[in-house]
């Protein structure tokens, strides 16, 4: 099968280029690397990197006439500043709108997004249904809301994933990786009072390949386990993981443009996909941290303003 990836560089896309390669899928990634890594797209057969920004219409019209894929997953998306609105839009708004007209003259039989559970803004409750309505206030939220608005109406079959916090190989945003290296260098650390979902990078993947074997009518639905878990709960993960004594850490209210809680309900991709998280919360997070002793940390980013009197 051809499979287009956009933001292949990242955590999510160089997965799943490890998963599709081996498989005998063609793969073509598309990425500007303001986040990813190259190194983690190997020059292997089956493999095309075009290195460019989903924002360049002319760029992204070429690469889809000249491969013809048949599923493409739309993972690139911009976050590393909160405060550039307008690269967030330019990627996650007008690069989305791009990537839709390009399946759409392409015959793209699927396309699958990828899209941020911030898009529910400050829920009333939790777990939080695909029938909450969006209300993001942050430019992540705000412009991955829109580009998925313009994804969902184009006429494509678009399956848009709302994604609880995924962990696995070359995971850089969030609590693990930043209470990981800090720890390690020996720095103080502070918790936010804010509560998230965590999913193992396995579980997500065994949902992609289900995904693209199967029928799906378009549509989003919440990835998640189900289960919330404080940031000092994750913070006490890594304490233990690496062997020091209990600490007492700081925790502090959530930011402005952070929520107090975020948890998924999955109960509607359960249904459809026949699929459910098998990796628990602590083996999660002890996995990821293997990762990192293998393999180290490079980059650690934040989708987050920085907090204050901290």
């Amino acid at each position: 099968m051809k499979i287009l990836i956009t933001g292949g560089a990242g955590t999510l896309g160089s997965s799943l280029i490890e998963k599709f390669i081996p498989e005998g899928h063609e793969v073509l990634v598309i990425d500007n690397f303001a986040t990813g890594k190259r190194e983690v797209v190997p020059d292997v057969d089956g493999l095309t990197l075009i290195e460019g920004d989903i924002a360049d219409n002319e760029l992204v019209q070429a690469q889809f006439a000249s491969f013809k894929p048949e599923i493409v997953i739309h993972s690139a998306a911009a976050y590393k500043d909160p405060s550039d609105w307008t690269e967030d839009t330019q990627t996650n708004v007008i690069g989305s709108i791009n990537v839709a007209k390009a399946a759409l003259e392409c015959g793209v039989k699927k396309v699958i997004n990828f899209q941020t559970a911030l898009c529910y803004g400050r829920p009333k409750s939790v777990p939080i249904k695909e029938s909450f309505a969006p209300a993001p206030f942050t430019s992540y939220g705000i412009s991955k809301t829109a580009g998925e608005n313009y994804m969902l109406n184009s006429g494509l079959n678009v399956i848009s994933f709302r994604l609880a916090n995924i962990c696995g190989p070359r995971l850089s945003i969030g609590p693990i990786p930043t209470f990981y290296q800090r720890l390690k260098d020996g720095k103080s650390c502070f918790c936010s009072d804010t509560v998230r979902d965590f999913l193992d990078i396995s579980d997500f993947l065994n949902l992609i390949e289900t995904t693209i074997s199967t029928e799906i009518p378009t549509g989003v639905y919440n990835i998640s386990t189900g289960v919330g878990s404080s940031i000092k709960e994750v913070f006490e993960e890594v304490v233990s993981y690496l062997g020091l004594p209990p600490q007492d850490v700081p925790v502090v209210p959530a930011g402005d443009d952070d929520v107090q809680a975020v948890v998924l309900d999955p109960s509607l991709a359960k249904e459809t996909f026949n699929w459910e998280a098998k990796v628990d919360f602590k083996n999660t997070i002890r996995k990821q941290l293997e990762w990192y002793d293998k393999h180290g940390i490079t980059a650690i980013y934040s989708h987050l303003s920085e907090p204050k009197n901290v």
